[in-house]
């Protein structure tokens, strides 16, 4: 199940590159490490530097007319949100940040050009 969720992410950030010289406000997406398996001595070293178990997969640094920021948290169905994650989630809500929980790369794509106000047509139907 994860390497699916990592090939819907990997998607989802090629279809933000073949758009940035035409939209560079998508520059300002990234992903945040804090999910994977990873050796403790990794895992303990990420933790002192700040990392922090249930924040979502990916962010987009840009404000928009109702929000200060998107995250987004990737899925793959059946896999719901864990409490910790869904805590983050309503806790960057209330801090006035735009959340989803997305399905697929096509979904996360939506979800942004809906945020960004960005011409509907971008998302297309493709994996990238």
């Amino acid at each position: 199940m994860r390497e699916l969720e990592h090939q819907e992410q990997v998607s989802l950030f090629n279809w933000s590159k073949y758009h940035e010289e035409k939209f560079p406000v998508l520059k300002m997406l990234f992903a945040i490490p804090n999910g994977g398996h990873r050796h403790i001595s990794v895992a303990k070293k990420m933790k002192a530097e700040g990392v922090k178990a249930g924040v979502p997969d990916i962010f987009l640094a840009t404000p928009n007319q109702d929000s200060s920021g998107l995250f987004i948290e990737m899925k793959i169905k059946p896999n719901r949100p864990t409490d910790n994650q869904q805590r983050w989630l309503t806790a960057l809500e209330r801090e006035g940040y735009k959340t989803a929980v997305c399905y697929s790369d096509q979904a996360a794509r939506e979800v942004i050009v809906e945020y960004l106000g960005l011409p509907v047509e971008i998302v297309g139907r493709h994996k990238f």
